[in-house]
């Protein structure tokens, strides 16, 4: 979170239509943070949007002469996202995935690890430390003010009122303890 990643998103997009390719930009319907078919970012630099729900339904809307695919907050997709990814680069088209490479707990996000691992090319931008300014890879979920707990669930759609970039040595989690224990 807070990296930059859909910025780049739509600087890539946004490169492609300057280069007269056909472009789609797709988005996850649930997240509806800024706006429901917009990718924005942050700062609020938006650009247009296909919000789908389902990998199946992203697949129906891409359009037989779109060249470059660019997919936002890829996390959220269930793994049948990897082979469609995989079949659209092996049939030419140029593909763009945005999102989150782990989880708030630290753990890999949904399936981003395969799609890093057959991915062409790789960036990996860093957040600042919300806490003491040095470079962040980590998600800091806080609820109430509080870090939150390991077994929350993974999927919390929100923005800064919940989150926070943060590097490895700020990065906390809770964990809940066990009923009976001392």
């Amino acid at each position: 979170m807070f990296a930059g990643k859909s910025e780049e998103l739509i600087r890539r997009a946004r490169r492609a239509l300057y280069a007269k390719k056909r472009v789609q930009v797709f988005k996850p319907s649930i997240d509806d943070r800024y706006d429901e078919a917009m990718v924005v970012t942050h700062m609020g630099v938006k650009h247009e949007a296909v919000p789908v729900s389902t990998v199946d339904e992203l697949r129906r809307k891409i359009e037989p002469d779109t060249q470059v695919v660019l997919i936002e907050e890829v996390q959220f997709f269930d793994p049948s996202i990897v082979p469609l990814v995989v079949e659209l680069a092996d049939t030419g088209r140029e593909v763009i995935v945005a999102g989150l490479d782990q989880d708030f707990r630290r753990e890999p996000f949904g399936p981003m690890a395969t799609l890093l691992a057959i991915a062409d090319e790789v960036v990996k931008l860093r957040a600042i430390c919300m806490k003491c300014g040095a470079p962040a890879s980590h998600t800091y979920r806080t609820i109430d003010g509080r870090p939150a707990h390991r077994d929350d669930p993974i999927i919390l759609i929100g923005a800064t009122e919940a989150y926070e970039a943060r590097c490895r040595n700020c990065f906390e989690i809770r964990t809940r303890k066990k009923r009976g224990a001392g």
